[in-house]
């Protein structure tokens, strides 16, 4: 459960202490200044950004519909941009009202409040709104991706608690503070953390699109700062200040701080009206205007985002159509298929055959792909749902181990486009095949002139040679990695462990890198040595020869791009494989530089079929290999047991992350039969 809940927890700190900071001193300004009859003005804005943030949360949860990734951080990013812009004209009311104060300091400060209630509303409902939208939708993917809502729920309600206990701290120092120094001091502070507000909108506007540079780093202390200790997230959760930053955030951070700090200490020119032109505005009286019930404003801002969350729920949820039952098997698939409406359908799959079938909605013409279910068992039925718009559609049956079988094709008319995926063929990988497949016989050459390097060097009884030699080979084969489904029994022979073996590391099967490195760092001699290290030059000899003729499965290439780092993460990066050298960050390193080559020869794929991939891969990647170029000491490696916490939790957060962009090349470029 605290799996679940701590990035709920850090999510709801940050946030609410975004969203506090600006409400705590908004609050202390106007009780300061004894203004407490405005008070209610400040928590109808903030009890209405609850509101509507639940009602978000609402309208999420019983459409089981959200905005997209882009949609989201634009609307996140105007907010933003949005809220800066009204906390910046508080800080210069602030500044404005304290150059008002001599000696009648209560009678001058509440003669500056001239703001109006809708401003005091705005200002504290868009300090809260953009963050309880924010961690609403973020709860909500959380509480998905985890399969309870448990978990999420209890870690922000902590996160919130705690901001809010950190904000009532600040708001009572800040009333202990001399009125001036209070409105200077909390102005300036209130600046930096506009800055930071204006920073992340701008990264947030990158994110959906609507600014340019989004892969453009101007910081990245990602390698030296810890994304998720508690300095870095309360720093965070501040300043809005990252590790890793745009140069548009950069810019926009340090435009906006030199520009408004500027005005601010030189304070507004214009002279202040005095307490006499004050007392005569004030005798000559006010205009006669009619008051609403104190209780309109409340209500309202309360009640209308509920009923619009509650319209929402009600007319938003798409209508379902009465959903097409068709058949697959080999013999009748698409059968009850008709040409369905525009729009969400929901279509009932059965399979009436005897063999477990794959089934796809699929263009007959350009193979474009709508909408699939694997693993289809006979007699059962699933929903397959798609998005139908102005094309042809038709269902293509592939049942195991048979001939896969198109419908008949059906056209559907208006509704603008569909969205659809363009399958990758075996065809379109054998370029990429035929490359990688190069590289991998290239670096089998190279790998049995390092074997037999190492043979020699422990038949000569140079040890010390044969442990760096040792090294330089085993990266030469870390980095292969996508090859090693082909290797058959060779990969065990040359990169085998000697767990299961009856004998442990001294059982007569173990043999290859790891029973040398166990050798070579457990003090055996040279002639105890010598044949395990003539069999590894021997199997190695061995792989190069049979490689050519060794069946290569193109659809290896896109699943082998998750796997290698897969196995890093569990296997080097815990120092599992380690038999004495700690070398693991070694070979996680290579592992790496193997992964760089798989995703080259791909490329032109990826680019096709995901622009915005690469660019994110490739960020990952750097972010890690400075992360392991760190432990690299000239010809000497940190072992994995020798990180300490924070560096061996960086490693594995950047490894983790990578692994997380990288799961989706496999169904990017996954092969489907056609017919």
């Amino acid at each position: 459960m605290w799996d679940d809940a701590f990035p709920s927890f850090l999510i709801g700190l940050r946030e609410g202490l975004e969203a506090g900071l600006v409400v705590s001193i908004l609050v202390a300004t106007l009780v300061r200044a004894d203004a407490r009859s405005r008070l209610p003005q400040v928590w109808t804005g903030v009890l209405a950004a609850i509101t509507l943030a639940m009602s978000f949360g609402a309208v999420l949860t019983f459409t089981a519909a959200s905005l997209s990734a882009t949609a989201q951080e634009a609307f996140g990013g105007t907010l933003s941009v949005i809220a800066v812009a009204f906390v910046t004209a508080m800080v210069f009311w602030m500044r404005r009202s304290a150059r008002t104060l001599s000696g009648e300091i209560k009678e001058r400060v509440t003669g500056a409040l001239t703001m109006g209630a809708g401003v005091l509303i705005l200002t504290s409902f868009l300090a809260v709104g953009r963050e309880g939208l924010e961690t609403a939708l973020f709860l909500w993917t959380t509480a998905q991706a985890a399969g309870e809502s448990a978990g999420p729920l209890t870690g922000a309600a902590v996160g919130l608690v705690l901001s809010a206990a950190l904000c009532w701290a600040l708001y009572r120092r800040v009333l202990k503070i001399n009125l001036t120094k209070f409105f200077t001091a909390t102005g300036a502070v209130l600046i930096v953390i506009a800055a930071g507000v204006l920073g992340y909108g701008l990264r947030d506007l990158q994110e959906g699109g609507v600014l340019p540079g989004r892969t453009a780093y101007a910081i990245d202390l990602s390698g030296s700062v810890d994304a998720g200790s508690w300095y870095s997230t309360l720093v965070q959760g501040v300043f809005n200040l990252t590790p890793t930053m745009t140069w548009l955030q950069v810019a926009g951070y340090v435009g906006y701080l030199a520009t408004v700090m500027t005005l601010f200490v030189r304070g507004v020119r214009a002279p202040a009206a005095g307490p006499a032109a004050r007392k005569a505005v004030s005798a000559q009286g006010a205009p006669s205007v009619r008051r609403r019930p104190g209780w309109v404003v409340p209500v309202a801002v309360v009640t209308v985002p509920a009923v619009i969350a509650g319209l929402a729920v009600a007319f938003g949820r798409p209508k379902p159509a009465a959903a097409q039952t068709v058949a697959v098997s080999g013999k009748e698939c698409g059968n009850g298929f008709s040409a369905p409406k525009p729009g969400r359908q929901t279509f009932q799959m059965h399979n009436t055959g005897d063999k477990t079938s794959e089934v796809y909605l699929v263009d007959p013409d350009t193979n474009a792909v709508y909408g699939e279910i694997e693993g289809l068992a006979p007699g059962t039925t699933r929903a397959l749902v798609a998005t139908v718009a102005g094309g042809t559609y038709a269902w293509r049956c592939v049942p195991t181990g048979g001939t896969a079988v198109t419908s008949k094709a059906v056209r559907v008319t208006g509704g603008g486009a569909a969205k659809a995926v363009v399958p990758v063929s075996a065809r379109d990988l054998a370029t990429p095949l035929k490359q990688y497949r190069a590289y991998v016989d290239q670096g089998l050459a190279t790998l049995v002139a390092q074997t037999r390097s190492l043979a020699a060097d422990i038949k000569g009884g140079h040890l010390d040679r044969a442990r760096t030699d040792w090294l330089t080979a085993h990266r030469t084969y870390a980095s292969l990695g996508a090859a090693y489904g082909t290797f058959e029994d060779f990969d065990q022979k040359i990169n085998g462990r000697a767990d299961g073996l009856p004998g442990g590391v001294h059982d007569k099967d173990f043999t290859g890198f790891h029973r040398l490195e166990y050798g070579l760092w457990h003090g055996e001699s040279a002639a105890a040595l010598a044949g395990p290290a003539q069999q590894l030059a021997a199997d190695v000899a061995g792989l190069r020869e049979a490689f050519p003729r060794q069946d290569f499965d193109p659809s290896d290439l896109p699943l082998r791009a998750h796997e290698i780092l897969e196995n890093t993460l569990q296997f080097e990066l815990t120092g599992d494989t380690d038999e004495g050298s700690g070398t693991n960050l070694a070979t996680a390193d290579a592992n790496l530089a193997g992964t760089r080559e798989l995703l080259a020869v791909l490329e032109p794929l990826l680019t096709t079929h995901s622009p915005h991939l690469l660019p994110t891969l490739d960020s990952d990647i750097a972010r890690l290999q400075k992360l392991l170029d760190a432990a690299h000491h000239g010809g000497s490696w940190t072992p994995v047991s020798g990180l300490d916490a924070t560096a061996r939790a960086r490693v594995d957060g950047a490894t983790g992350q990578l692994l997380e962009d990288l799961s989706p090349v496999p169904d990017l470029l996954e092969i489907r039969k056609s017919a």
